[in-house]
């Protein structure tokens, strides 16, 4: 009779350890559930990412303003005042003649403004890349952000025409008022 009981209750005591083995695993996530989850969450930060990272890298547009406050020389200060009065053209170069350091700098940054445009929509126009159709999930999130970033593209190259073409009247400005190639293209 003993060993009976003894058999029963080793038997009991199995199947309760089994029961509450069985429940823990219904209450745990599967493995496959846990990696969706973590590719969804890392998809969310790149695109969190690449939002913040789009919007850092926009261009810088410097203005006469800050450009005349760079230089040291004194008749850059009195025009850079005469600047914020109105007394420009709609190239935002002075109508008076400028100094050819002053004319050289100001075509300079604009320059770099332009090639720094370019850049921005290089590197964003590189990074698009739209789902393949065999996409299982999250395709058509990723595809809306490819296509914003087209939109953000042809914004940019708006903006880089418009400066390109500033750039080009502020060439124009310095050659009429004599300057050479030496002014009018900086290296």
């Amino acid at each position: 009779m003993r060993r009976i009981c003894r058999n029963f209750l080793i038997c009991f005591v199995g199947l309760t350890l089994f029961a509450l083995l069985a429940k823990g695993q219904d209450d745990q996530q599967s493995l496959g559930d846990v990696a969706r989850k973590t590719r969804e969450q890392k998809q969310q930060n790149k695109d969190a990412q690449s939002k913040t990272t789009a919007t850092a890298k926009a261009p810088r547009v410097i203005t006469d303003e800050e450009v005349a406050h760079s230089t040291n020389d004194s008749t850059a200060a009195s025009s850079s005042q005469n600047d914020s009065n109105g007394a420009t053209s709609a190239a935002g170069a002075p109508t008076g003649k400028l100094p050819p350091d002053q004319w050289k700098s100001r075509i300079s940054a604009q320059k770099n403004a332009v090639s720094t445009l370019q850049n921005n929509i290089d590197k964003v126009n590189e990074s698009i890349q739209f789902a393949p159709g065999n996409c299982v999930s999250g395709c058509v999130q990723w595809n809306e952000r490819q296509k914003q970033k087209q939109a953000e593209i042809e914004r940019m190259r708006a903006e880089l025409a418009e400066q390109q073409k500033r750039l080009e009247e502020m060439q124009d400005s310095a050659r009429q008022q004599g300057y050479g190639s030496s002014v009018t293209e900086p290296d």
